[in-house]
């Protein structure tokens, strides 16, 4: 009997309910159409999951497919072997034109253009996404109808205005509006702008060799934002990012609106549902005056290990497209609500009914640009550059001395610059001299008062439990 070959899969485990159940069962369908090959999918905490596989590297034993999260695409395209060779190669040059391998379609022409434009570097591919999610903008609509708001607010002037509104209803909410102090926030709000983090295009252009924390559009936001505290429209934890008790505002009516990733869609939906209220949803508002710049995404993409035989780099290749064809693609939405990442995987979900039930699932689409009507949406250009969690990490904690210890933005955010320069000198000395080893430079996310955002903490708001 000719051996298998087993094709290393490491994973991000998200902690929501049946998520690597789900991942698990694809394994074993793509098995099934492939006998010759054992997918052997192993689930980790994505906290950590980049050092892992650094380490693995380290010891000569990389899985053909890594998962990595959206903030260290830099260093994954950065990270070098003991040898000095690239860890990772391009998705799309080992694809080399096919239309199809090992009989699975190949789709990676079918991506939507702001998420293939995200993982590409100079148009090619390097990696392929995976899980994909955008920002919106949540509402109780049973208390905006209320307080006379007919819809969601579009602009931050609208943000302020209804939140205004629901501050002079009798019994209503304790505040207006809440959303996590977490960078991406930070980050959709120069977006919508057309503002930069870093030089280069955000990376896009050229290695990125400063960011900049203290931009007019960044301060704008601030601002913004520490005016709505002030008025005491906005509802601030105390806690960095603090998902869960954001969460939990919502589903006890102490707020009227939530931003947030279209992740929590099945969340919040079951939250209100719970309390007994009509939720809507949109798109994340702009900035007034402003012309809309375009958004940025979340989430995490396939890498495929550097240095593969052929036959082991095919079934990678064969899988990834699998994960990705418009089936399994669309259901990743429905049990997710994760962005449909083709084209194809959207028109499916709309030719089932699955949009027209469910209105709200189009919209981080329609933000992207992949819904008919969001053609023309400007692209995603995320900033790229190293250690990204760390400057994460400052501006949250800027944030945090903005709102709470009365710091003032424009002096507070020049130190938060500074800060983060001196995280990408480090990560920049790391990378040549090591080809990214140091856990500073590969880490995902930091935080200091909470965990990370997992779907076991979201479970608990959506309960009113707390674990």
């Amino acid at each position: 009997m000719t051996a298998k070959t087993v094709i290393d899969v490491w994973v991000a485990d998200l902690t929501f309910p049946g998520y690597m159940d789900r991942l698990h069962r694809l394994g074993a369908e793509f098995e099934k159409a492939h006998p010759e090959y054992r997918i052997n999918i192993e689930g980790r905490d994505f906290r950590t999951l980049s050092q892992q596989i650094a380490r693995a590297a380290d010891e000569g034993r990389p899985p053909a497919v890594a998962e990595y999260y959206f903030a260290v695409t830099q260093a994954a395209r950065d990270s070098r072997t003991r040898d000095g060779e690239p860890l990772f190669t391009s998705v799309e040059k080992a694809v080399a034109g096919r239309t199809e391998i090992l009989g699975e379609p190949v789709v990676i022409d079918d991506l939507i253009p702001a998420v293939r434009e995200y993982y590409s570097h100079d148009g090619d591919l390097t990696s392929m996404p995976a899980v994909v999610t955008a920002m919106l903008i949540y509402g109780n609509k049973t208390v905006l109808d209320r307080a006379g708001v007919t819809e969601l607010p579009k602009t931050w002037n609208g943000i302020e205005a209804a939140c205004e509104a629901v501050a002079g209803l009798d019994g209503g909410p304790s505040h207006g509006v809440t959303w996590s102090n977490h960078g991406l926030f930070f980050q959709q709000a120069l977006a919508v702008q057309g503002g930069l983090l870093s030089d280069n295009d955000n990376g896009r252009a050229g290695r990125a060799t400063t960011v900049d924390l203290s931009s007019e559009e960044m301060l704008a936001w601030i601002e913004f934002w520490q005016r709505l505290h002030t008025k005491g429209h906005y509802l601030y934890t105390g806690k960095i990012p603090d998902w869960e008790a954001n969460l939990k505002a919502f589903a006890d009516q102490e707020v009227a609106l939530r931003i947030t990733s279209s992740n929590d869609l099945n969340y919040m939906a079951q939250a209100a549902e719970n309390a007994g209220f009509e939720m809507t949803v949109d798109t994340f508002p702009h900035r007034d005056g402003r012309q809309y710049g375009g958004n940025i995404i979340a989430g995490t993409s396939l890498w495929l290990a550097n240095g593969l035989d052929e036959v082991t780099q095919d079934g990678a290749l064969a899988f990834m497209q699998f994960l990705n064809n418009p089936r399994n693609a669309a259901d990743r939405h429905i049990a997710s609500s994760f962005v449909p990442v083709t084209r194809s995987s959207y028109r499916l979900l709309e030719q089932e009914g699955w949009f027209e039930a469910h209105p709200y699932h189009r919209l981080a689409s329609k933000q992207l640009g992949s819904y008919p009507q969001g053609e023309g949406v400007p692209p995603s250009r995320g900033a790229l550059f190293g250690d990204f969690a760390g400057a994460q990490d400052v501006m949250t904690r800027a944030a945090d001395d903005v709102l709470l210890r009365g710091a003032v933005p424009a002096e507070r955010f020049a130190e938060a610059t500074a800060e983060a320069r001196r995280l990408l000198d480090a990560y920049e000395q790391d990378r040549v001299e090591n080809g990214v080893r140091s856990p500073q430079s590969l880490r995902v996310e930091y935080f200091r008062d909470a965990e990370a955002y997992t779907g076991a903490q979201l479970e608990n708001a959506v309960k009113g439990t707390s674990e």
